[in-house]
Order: C-alpha cells, then sequence, then structure tokens
C-alpha cells in the first residue's frame, strides 16, 4: 500500500516538471503582455530591462565554505556555520566552478560569481597564508570568469583562521593580530581592482568581520575606534572605480558575539556615509522581524550605491537558500520604486548543506530574479499618482491586485527566451548532473 503511494506520488512529481510547449508559453504571455499593458506597463520593456539585471552568485554554497587553504578543515569562527551533510561537495576548484556552470545554466541571464579569498589556488599546493594572496592565486577564477563572459566579485575572509580565534580582527587589541588581518584586507582590495582591470567590470569587494562577544562588553567604544582606524588604513590606497567598488558589511550577532558585535549596522553605516564607502545590508543580519526594505530608500537619499546580500535567517542568521517571499518581494519593489537598479547590486548569500547544492544555489538565483521582475511588471506610475492624488484607498487596492497578475507568464516568457528550463522542469536537470557528477564523487555510480 505504501509502496505503491509512493509509485503514484513518483508519477505526479515527473508530470509537474512535464515542461509546456513553446505555443504554451506565447499564448500565455500573449495574454499576460495584454493584461499588464490595461494597467500601463510594457511587458516587452521588462524582459529588455532583466537583460540587464545581474546577481552575484556566491561559490561558498558549493562547499559550505570551506575553501581550498591547505591544512584547514573546512569552516569555523566567525559566528557562522554550514549544517548538513549532503553527497557531491565540491572539493577544489575545478569541481567548483563546474558545479557553479552548471547552476548557472539554470538560471536565465548573464550574472556574475562571488568568491572569498579562501578560494585561493596556489601552484602545487603550496600554502599562502591570508597576507600573502595575490591576484596569481585567483588565475583560474579570472580565465574561467572570461571563458564564461562573466563578472567576478570578492571578499576578504576573516574566520576559519588561527589569527581569528581570539574572536577580533580589524578591532584587535593585539597589534600582531590587527596589522595581520589589514594586511590581508589591503591585499584583497588589490586582487578585486585587478580582477575588475582583467575583466572589464566593477568587482565589488566586500569587508565583513565577526569581531564581537559572547557576553556584555565593559567597553564598546575602543573597539569600534580601533576599528575605524583599521579600516582608514585599508581603503587609504586608492584605485580606480571602474575596477572596485568597495562595501562594508553589518551584523547584528552571530554564535559567539550574542551580545556585541564591533562591525553593527550603526557603525559601518556611519563610516560609510563618512567616507563615500558603499554599504552592504544582508537580509539576516537584523533582528529576525526587520526587513531591510525601508532601510532602502533611507540609504540611497545619501548615497548612489549599495550592496545587499539576500540570504533567509529562520529565528536567526541561519543563511538559509533565499526564496520568493514577502521580503525578497518588498526589497525589490523598494529598489523599483526608488528607479535604482542601476545603484543597487544584488548578490546572494546562503549556504545550506542539507540539500542539493546546485538545486539551493538555483533555486535562491530564481527568486531573486522573479522578485526583480515582479517589481519591473508593478504600474508603479499609476499607483504613486493615486497617492500624489491622496487616494490612498486606490494605492492600497492597487498594490493588493497587482499580487493575483499574471506575472508567471512572463517568467515562463523570460526563461523561454534564454533557453532556459521554466517551472519546475529545470529539477530533473539538477538530478542527472547528481546521478553523473555529484554521486561519483563519493563513489557512488548509478
Amino acid at each position: 500500500m505504501l509502496s505503491g503511494g509512493i509509485g503514484k506520488m513518483d508519477d505526479l512529481f515527473n508530470s509537474v516538471i512535464l515542461s509546456a510547449d513553446g505555443n504554451d508559453i506565447d499564448n500565455a504571455y500573449n495574454y499576460a503582455k495584454k493584461v499588464y499593458e490595461s494597467y500601463g506597463v510594457n511587458a516587452e520593456e521588462v524582459l529588455k530591462k532583466m537583460e540587464d539585471i545581474k546577481v552575484s552568485i556566491h561559490c561558498w554554497q558549493g562547499d559550505d565554505v570551506t575553501g581550498f587553504e591547505k591544512g584547514v578543515e573546512g569552516l569555523s569562527g566567525g559566528g557562522i556555520m554550514a549544517t548538513g551533510n549532503y553527497p557531491g561537495r565540491a572539493r577544489n576548484g575545478d569541481e567548483l566552478r563546474q558545479d557553479i556552470k552548471k547552476a548557472l545554466s539554470l538560471v536565465p541571464g548573464k550574472h556574475k560569481v562571488n568568491l572569498h579569498a579562501i578560494y585561493a589556488e596556489t601552484e602545487n599546493n603550496i600554502y599562502a597564508d591570508r597576507d600573502e594572496i595575490d591576484v596569481s592565486h585567483f588565475a583560474k577564477w579570472i580565465e574561467w570568469a572570461k571563458k564564461e563572459g562573466i563578472g567576478l566579485d570578492f571578499n576578504p575572509t576573516f574566520f576559519s583562521h588561527k589569527m581569528a580565534d581570539s574572536g577580533f580582527t580589524l578591532s584587535s587589541k593585539d597589534n600582531n593580530v590587527r596589522s595581520f588581518w589589514i594586511r590581508h584586507a589591503k591585499k584583497c582590495r588589490e586582487i578585486a581592482s585587478e580582477i575588475g582591470r582583467q575583466l572589464g567590470t566593477p568587482c565589488v569587494n566586500n569587508i565583513w568581520i565577526p569581531d564581537g562577544m559572547k557576553d556584555l562588553p565593559a567597553d564598546r567604544l575602543s573597539y569600534r575606534l580601533i576599528l575605524r582606524d583599521s579600516l582608514d588604513d585599508i581603503f587609504s590606497e586608492k584605485y580606480n572605480e571602474s575596477y572596485i567598488k568597495d562595501s562594508v558589511e553589518s551584523k547584528l550577532f552571530g554564535i559567539g558575539s550574542e551580545s556585541y558585535v564591533v562591525g553593527s549596522h550603526e557603525f559601518y553605516m556611519g563610516y560609510a556615509l563618512s567616507r563615500n564607502v558603499m554599504l552592504c545590508l544582508d537580509t539576516g543580519h537584523f533582528h529576525p522581524t526587520e526587513s531591510i526594505a525601508d532601510k532602502i530608500s533611507s540609504l540611497l537619499t545619501f548615497q548612489n550605491k549599495l550592496l545587499l546580500h539576500i540570504s533567509r535567517g529562520v529565528r536567526w542568521d541561519s543563511d538559509h537558500v533565499a526564496l520568493l517571499n514577502d521580503e525578497v518581494l518588498s526589497i525589490a519593489q523598494e529598489v523599483k520604486r526608488a528607479d535604482s537598479f542601476d545603484k543597487v547590486y544584488f548578490a546572494l548569500d546562503f549556504f545550506d548543506a542539507s540539500i542539493n547544492r546546485i538545486t539551493a544555489w538555483v533555486i535562491g538565483a530564481r527568486a531573486v530574479l522573479k522578485a526583480i521582475m515582479f517589481a519591473l511588471l508593478e504600474p508603479t506610475e499609476l499607483i504613486k499618482e493615486q497617492e500624489l492624488k491622496g487616494n490612498f484607498g486606490n494605492r492600497l487596492a492597487l498594490m493588493e491586485e497587482v499580487k493575483t497578475l499574471p506575472f508567471s507568464a512572463v517568467w515562463d516568457k523570460y526563461c523561454n527566451l534564454n533557453k532556459i528550463p521554466h517551472g519546475a522542469e529545470w529539477l530533473r536537470d539538477v538530478k542527472v548532473y547528481e546521478e553523473e557528477v555529484l554521486l561519483k564523487r563519493i563513489g557512488v555510480v548509478k
């Protein structure tokens, strides 16, 4: 009885992922186009705008933030963790790039890939410490990016290292520790700038540090003054902004830093605004019920650039896979309503080792792109017009009606134009890849 039920469910699942043919997609799209036209929205223009949208896909989802450093046994410190042991984790650069390429093949559009410093690849497996890395250690990534026609972003790595064991890096009162991490950050800016120069597209270089305390500190200010000075030292070298975009990222708390994080939102907001450095807002780095959407227009009032890391916290900064939920939708809508897609950089930042890692990437990337398309299809001018007239009832009604417009038909058309599977069809590709590639990494042959 049970096995028969499972068989029926498998048949149902297989029927779900069967794709509609091109005629079905076109017919649905033509209907949707007319519906959106009635609201003053040109769906064809939205499809063209989507061609310019880039989401930075984080490499660390593919190996559970392990990196390639010799003698390092995976993620440690920093108040973050990857849980789960799904088979097929990438073990080296070639495997990781292979997996990322597979994920990108299931996401419509041309995007970027985001690297951490721990993904350096050294000749003959010779160890290079964090303050010794240079652009040559990322040559394979650069050549791969050139071949794929994509850009790269970058991040210094201030965790999973003996010099971070104290819980402090750039704000450390130990001069040797602090100097080491300043040198690392400077090296990373140099690498990012060269990446941007070689690829011909700006490389976003984002600084996040784990510094903080588990319990109540007696002196919050001194660490923040040290961090300010360390950052000033790091940013003292000026680079061509067409090669590198510098940013700093805040956090509310982490495991081991529940009571105090040196680089708080208020600290980095003050630093970014006073030093003309881009601020990064991570959706998992605030109170569990706090949305970053309302912060976007406030920051864009004073700066013309903003970095967003899209994650999903579940009760804490747990870095679950991003979904098409209310928060992500509201973020995209705020960017649309501020007409600021040219000022805001979207990036993914989650790591789930309990599910197929390709699946995680594709779910998150497609979710963010769906949210952006949904926002672009919004009849924003019509809604703003009602607000200007003081007809707040109409404003609210229009915001509500937009939720049930035939957005999915435009999304399917977008996927079809990019020759990307739409609906759940892409799951079949992941299943085949898992059987032919991922499982063989652990010696399983089907």
